[in-house]
């Protein structure tokens, strides 16, 4: 669940995007950050109070080849107001901000096994269809759910997997 401050980060960015019609651009800047903060390296310095505030912020604006000025200063922001952990959700939320205004929804699905591009496309299909929304699709491969699947979008959870299945059965047995 992401912080207040990274929602309320997130919602400022969005907002500032939305107007300037550069949701694109901070969608990729955004993910910049991310990388480099979450660079445990780097992470450590910037959140390292021994070292000045400014000392820390001229870091981040001394890597022109990674974020370009408006990069640079959000990224010297959240140096300066100590949330360098904040950045992932700040881009979590910034991208959910962003599927909503587009009608899209992020959804995951796990599997015991790899899925092959045509089944992924399937399932991809079938729920776009079921919500009448784009939906963008990731896999995660979990061997521990046996088979079956476990489908996440938004707040919801269809887990169809053998392993809840199992223990569902097993708890039946321990009632009777």
């Amino acid at each position: 669940m992401a912080t207040a401050a990274a929602k309320r980060y997130a919602k400022a960015v969005f907002e500032l995007a939305q107007e300037e019609g550069t949701l694109e651009e901070w969608s990729l800047r955004l993910g910049t950050i991310r990388e480099l903060f979450a660079n445990a390296e780097v992470a450590a310095v910037l959140s390292n109070p021994t070292i000045s505030s400014a000392r820390r912020e001229a870091l981040v604006a001394a890597a022109p080849q990674l974020l370009d000025a408006e990069g640079s200063n959000l990224a010297r922001l959240l140096v300066e107001s100590g949330r360098v952990d904040d950045a992932g959700e700040i881009d979590d939320q910034f991208q959910r901000l962003a599927d909503e205004k587009a009608g899209r929804v992020r959804a995951t699905v796990t599997t015991a096994i790899e899925l092959g591009k045509a089944d992924r496309d399937r399932v991809q299909s079938e729920l776009s269809r079921r919500l009448a929304k784009e939906v963008r699709l990731s896999v995660v491969v979990d061997p521990r759910i046996l088979g079956g699947l476990k489908l996440q979008y938004g707040d919801r959870v269809v887990d169809a997997s053998v392993a809840t299945r199992l223990e569902q059965l097993r708890r039946r047995l321990a009632a009777s």
